[in-house]
C-alpha cells in the first residue's frame, strides 16, 4: 500500500514539474533522434497544360526555354541545390520509369529538356547530385476509386449528387476576387525573376490564401456537399500523396525535395509540419538550414 502511495505521489510531482517546464512533445516523440529533412517546392506548370480550373491566357505564359528564363532557371536550381537533396519527389505516377527514360535521353544528348518543371528543375538537380532515381508520388483522389469500383453504379449516383454544380463556376464574390488575384499572379510571373517569384509563391501567406480558394465558391453549396466534394477529391488526393512519400524508405540523414504544383503545398505542409517523422525546411530559409 505504501509503495502504491509513494508511486502516485512521485507521479504527481513529476507531472507537476512537467507542466511547469512545458516540455516540447518531441522530447518524448523523438528523444533527440534525427529525422529526414523535407523541402516543399510549390511550382506552376512550366508547359501550361491548363488542366486546372484557372486557365492561363496565352499572353501571360512565359517561355521557360528562352535564353533569359533559362538563365533564371539556373539561378533557381542553384538556390535549391543549397538543400543538397538526396531524394527528389515529383508530381508524376508511381511507375516513374518513363521519367527515368526521359532523364537518360537528356543525359545521353538524345533529347533536350522539355518545357516542364520536372525536366527543368528535378532533372538538373538529379544530375548535379548524381541521384540514380526519381520518385513519382502523385495519386488520384478517392473519387477515382469509387468511379472505377465494381459497385461504381451505386457510387456514381451518390457522387453525381454530391458534385452536381461543383464546376468552379460560382457567383460567390470572394470566388470572383480569387479570379482577379490569379490573373494578377499570372502577370507577376512574367515580371519577376524566377527565383524571386518562387520565393513569393512559396511564402506562407500565399500558400495559405491559395488553399483558401478551395473554401469559397462551390465549397459553399447547400448543406455539406461542398465539404464532402473537397474531402473526396482534393484532401483525399493530397493525403494519399503524403502517404506515398511516407512509403519511400528514408534514412535520418536524407534530404527529400518535393516538387509539386503550388496548390498541393498547403495540405502537404500541414502533414509534414505535424509529423514527428520529418523536419520541414522553409523554402525561404534554405540558406539558414545549410549554415547549421
Amino acid at each position: 500500500m505504501r509503495y502504491i502511495l509513494f508511486f502516485k505521489m512521485s507521479f504527481l510531482i513529476f507531472f507537476a514539474q512537467a507542466l511547469n517546464a512545458q516540455p516540447h512533445p518531441d522530447s518524448i516523440l523523438l528523444g533527440g533522434r534525427e529525422v529526414p529533412k523535407v523541402l516543399l517546392v510549390g511550382t506552376f506548370h512550366f508547359g501550361y497544360p491548363n488542366l486546372d480550373a484557372h486557365q492561363v491566357a496565352a499572353e501571360d505564359q512565359l517561355d521557360i526555354l528562352s535564353p533569359q528564363k533559362q538563365a533564371e532557371v539556373e539561378e533557381l536550381v542553384n538556390y535549391l541545390a543549397q538543400f543538397r537533396p538526396t531524394k527528389i519527389v515529383v508530381e508524376g505516377g508511381r511507375n516513374s520509369g518513363y521519367l527515368m527514360r526521359r532523364y537518360e535521353r537528356w543525359k545521353s544528348g538524345e533529347s533536350p529538356l522539355r518545357a516542364n518543371e520536372i525536366d527543368q528543375l528535378a532533372f538538373r538537380l538529379m544530375d548535379r547530385f548524381q541521384l540514380d532515381t526519381i520518385y513519382g508520388c502523385d495519386a488520384p483522389g478517392l473519387t477515382y476509386d469509387m468511379e472505377h469500383a465494381p459497385d461504381s453504379t451505386v457510387f456514381n449516383k451518390w457522387l453525381d449528387e454530391i458534385f452536381d454544380g461543383y464546376d468552379w463556376q460560382s457567383e460567390d464574390p470572394m470566388d470572383e476576387r480569387y479570379s482577379v488575384w490569379y490573373e494578377y499572379d499570372d502577370k507577376l510571373s512574367l515580371k519577376m525573376p524566377l527565383l524571386k517569384y518562387f520565393k513569393y509563391m512559396n511564402s506562407d501567406p500565399v500558400i495559405q490564401r491559395m488553399h483558401g480558394a478551395y473554401l469559397v465558391g462551390d465549397f459553399k453549396m447547400p448543406g455539406d456537399r461542398g465539404a464532402d466534394a473537397l474531402a473526396l477529391y482534393w484532401y483525399s488526393r493530397n493525403l494519399r500523396i503524403f502517404r506515398r512519400i511516407q512509403q519511400i524508405e528514408a534514412q535520418p540523414e536524407d534530404r527529400i525535395l518535393v516538387l509539386f504544383g503550388a496548390g498541393h503545398i498547403s495540405i502537404l505542409q500541414q502533414q509534414f509540419q505535424a509529423s514527428p517523422e520529418y523536419q520541414l525546411v522553409p523554402f525561404g530559409k534554405i540558406g539558414d538550414f545549410t549554415k547549421k
